[in-house]
């Protein structure tokens, strides 16, 4: 796979998820591309988005109409721990479904459950909330999940976060 890094100056989650769809589209990325978030701390803390493409020419095209739109374009991933957004198989996985069925249908590798050490059973339920991100960890695209009500599983990171403090 060939990458580049988009900096468009995206402070948060939401608004890189909703660049990377919005750039998916206008681009026409095909299928076994990969677009994931990555937090950058520092002086100018920001999430800035990588897109790996399957061939290096569609990469040439994809950074030459990226660099008319003006964001930072850069050769290659900011990091080794992206957050998957766009990647193989995501738009197969809504409502529930078994972890075999997650590993199956996309190309997440793995399935993890917050605080144990095994891998979840095959068969468990998992509510996807239809809001899947994955990690890269050691190369394998991970997913996290917690544990919820009846024995089933839901993804760690949700949907509509609750802002901290929100009550207050």
């Amino acid at each position: 796979m060939d990458a580049l890094t988009v900096d468009a100056g995206v402070r948060d989650l939401r608004a890189a998820d909703h660049l990377l769809h919005s750039l998916a589209a206008e681009l026409d990325l095909p299928e076994g591309t990969f677009g994931c978030t990555h937090l950058v701390r520092g002086d100018r803390p920001r999430v800035v988005l990588s897109l790996a493409v399957p061939s290096r020419q569609l990469l040439s095209t994809v950074r030459e109409r990226l660099a008319a739109r003006a964001p930072e374009v850069a050769p290659g991933l900011p990091d080794a721990m992206g957050r998957a957004v766009i990647y193989p198989g995501v738009t197969a996985l809504t409502g529930t479904l078994t972890v075999a069925d997650v590993l199956d249908r996309s190309a997440i590798t793995r399935v993890a459950v917050l605080g144990t050490p095994t891998r979840p059973s095959p068969d468990t339920p998992l509510m996807t909330q239809d809001h899947v991100r994955p990690y890269w960890q050691d190369g394998e695209l991970v997913l996290t999940t917690m544990p919820a009500v009846g024995g089933t599983l839901v993804p760690f990171e949700v949907p509509e976060p609750t802002p901290c403090c929100a009550d207050h």
